[in-house]
C-alpha cells in the first residue's frame, strides 16, 4: 500500500511514517494543503491520510478539490475536531472514514486495511488469485498451499500485482508502491520480478514490454 500522509505536525507525521514502514507500506508526506493537492494529483496513492487543520489550504477544502477533480482515492480524515457536526461535514465533503486524534496506531492500521480491502472489493484480509493466497494482515503468502519465503519488497510487489491480477500494472506504479519517492536502480524491479517467478512459476508473471507486468489470472471455465 502506498499512502499519502497530509499532516503539519512534524512529530505525528514522522510517527505515522515510521509505523507505515514497519507495516511494510510506503508513504510520502505533505505538510500543507497546497503540497498535498500537488502530490495527490501527481502520485499513485492507495489511501490519503488527511489532517484538517492545515496551513495554506484547509483540509476540508483539499478534500473538496480532490473530489471535484475526479479523485476516487480513499481518504481517511485525521483530526482533533470531534464534534458530530465536524464528522458529518467531513464525510459529506468526500471522506471515506474519520479517526479522532489522539488515536492508537493499531486502530489506524486496521482502518487503513479496511479502506484498502473495500477499494479492491474484498471484505476479507485474505487475497486469493488462483494458486496464490496472501494474508494482508500477517504478511504471509502461499503458492499451491506452500509457504513462500519473501523479502519485504517481494511481498509488496506480489501484493500489488495480486490486487490488480489480470491487468497490466505499469512500471512507474510498481516502483512507487515499492520505493515511494526514493531513488531506485534501473534494474531493481526486474530483479524482484525474476525472484518471484522462481518462487511461483516462470509464467505466473507476464511482462508487457514497454508498459509493466501482470499477474496471470486463469480464465473462468
Amino acid at each position: 500500500m502506498h499512502v499519502l500522509i497530509v499532516e503539519d505536525d512534524p512529530s505525528l507525521g514522522r510517527g505515522i511514517q515510521t509505523a507505515l514502514a514497519r507495516w511494510t507500506w510506503t508513504s510520502e508526506w505533505a505538510m500543507d494543503g497546497a503540497a498535498a493537492l500537488a502530490m495527490a494529483k501527481s502520485g499513485h496513492f492507495d489511501v490519503i491520510l488527511l489532517d484538517l487543520g492545515l496551513p495554506k489550504i484547509d483540509g476540508l477544502e483539499v478534500l473538496r478539490l480532490l473530489r471535484q477533480g475526479g479523485s476516487t482515492t480513499p481518504v481517511l480524515v485525521l483530526t482533533a475536531r470531534d464534534t458530530l457536526a465536524a464528522r458529518v461535514t467531513g464525510l459529506d465533503s468526500g471522506a471515506d472514514d474519520y479517526l479522532i486524534k489522539p488515536f492508537e496506531l493499531d486502530e489506524l492500521a486496521a482502518r487503513l486495511r479496511a479502506l484498502h480491502r473495500r477499494t479492491h472489493g474484498s471484505a476479507s484480509a485474505l487475497l486469493e488469485v488462483d494458486a496464490l493466497a496472501i494474508d494482508t494482515v500477517s504478511h504471509q503468502a502461499t503458492w499451491e498451499g506452500r509457504p513462500l519465503e519473501l523479502s519485504r519488497l517481494e511481498f509488496l510487489l506480489l501484493r500489488t500485482l495480486a490486487e490488480r491480477a489480470g491487468r497490466v500494472v505499469t512500471r512507474e506504479f510498481l516502483e512507487q508502491a515499492l520505493y515511494g519517492s526514493e531513488g531506485v536502480e534501473s534494474n531493481a524491479l526486474e530483479v524482484h520480478v525474476h525472484s518471484l517467478r522462481r518462487k511461483l512459476q516462470p509464467d505466473a508473471i507476464k511482462t508487457a514490454r514497454g508498459l509493466g507486468y501482470l499477474l496471470v489470472r486463469k480464465a473462468s471455465p
